[in-house]
């Protein structure tokens, strides 16, 4: 079957972690785009319970959570007979989407090696910067909060070829991240892109509104 040549490009989301102790950055492709991803957004007002304009005031950008479900078939990949899929099914992107919530093996060896040297302290290992990527107008650092895979079906060898996984995503702003981190400026070039929809999105409603019959 031909595709339509003036049919536009699918977007597919993706979810990427950039760790500095991996050379290659773990892209995680969507399959297939889920249907519904719901956002809920919490204010964050730094005067709750203050008296006169301290009411009003904001400490930063609101508190965002991301809940998604994503489908991994394998069963195009078998048709073709594609090697990845014949020896480990849909393993690799799973692996791929469990290891932003794992700690790296050398840094839990090396970890380990210096509580045994008789180190008092050692310093929990930093979690890879993860990148939710909804199109170009939404590139968000995230934290990975809620996680689950129901596995759905699997080949002789009980290597799985078809899952759900659930996730739960915390948008990471500029108040959770310090000024050097890259983060920080991917939230704020994310919340410069929303404030200039949003003025062209005013623009247009006053437009109607003032060609209507309300006199401003």
């Amino acid at each position: 079957m031909t595709t339509f040549p003036n049919s536009p490009r699918l977007i597919k989301g993706a979810i990427v972690g950039i760790d500095i102790f991996t050379p290659i950055p773990g892209v995680i492709l969507f399959q297939y785009n889920p249907d519904t991803l719901t956002r809920r957004l919490q204010s964050q007002m730094a005067g709750e319970g203050g008296a006169g304009s301290e009411s009003l005031r904001l400490k930063g950008a609101p508190e965002e959570t991301i809940s998604l479900d994503i489908e991994i078939d394998a069963t195009d990949q078998l048709e073709k007979a594609e090697s990845t899929a014949l020896s480990m099914g849909i393993s690799p992107q799973l692996s791929a989407l469990e290891m932003l919530i794992y700690p790296k093996s050398s840094l839990v060896i090396a970890n380990t090696a210096l509580l045994a040297a008789g180190t008092i302290e050692v310093i929990p290992p930093v979690a890879p910067l993860t990148l939710f990527i909804w199109g170009p107008k939404r590139v968000l650092p995230v934290r990975l909060t809620e996680f689950s895979i129901t596995e759905e079906a699997y080949d002789v060898n009980l290597s799985p070829i078809r899952a759900k996984v659930s996730l739960g995503l915390r948008v990471l702003n500029y108040n959770d991240l310090p000024l050097t981190h890259p983060g920080y400026s991917i939230f704020l070039v994310h919340q410069i892109v929303k404030e200039t929809m949003a003025t062209i999105g005013s623009v247009n409603n006053l437009a109607a509104v003032a060609g209507g019959s309300i006199n401003l």
